[in-house]
């Protein structure tokens, strides 16, 4: 296995919070969050650490690709409390 680099990030991120809709819509979707993309629904990867700390809950966010809308994911309350902050 190769080894692990740091990085820093040097773009600004697309994020929103889950809400209690987001979270409702998991669970009526057998374990799958399916968001909205305009007119096109998308599928919100969510990893296995995520899912088993109990996500997607309220305080975690769903982050997208700039570039590609339907491109996303879940984004942890934790990590983003320790690496993300509101511009201004």
């Amino acid at each position: 296995m190769k080894d692990f680099k740091k990085y820093r990030r040097t773009q600004i991120a697309e994020m929103r919070p889950v809400t209690d809709y987001d979270v409702d819509v998991y669970h009526k979707h057998a374990g799958e969050l399916i968001v909205m993309n305009g007119e096109k629904a998308v599928k919100v990867s969510i990893s296995v650490e995520d899912l088993a700390n109990g996500s997607p809950k309220i305080g975690d966010m769903i982050a997208r690709n700039p570039k590609n809308h339907n491109d996303q994911w879940l984004v942890g309350k934790q990590y983003f409390d320790d690496n993300f902050e509101p511009m201004q």
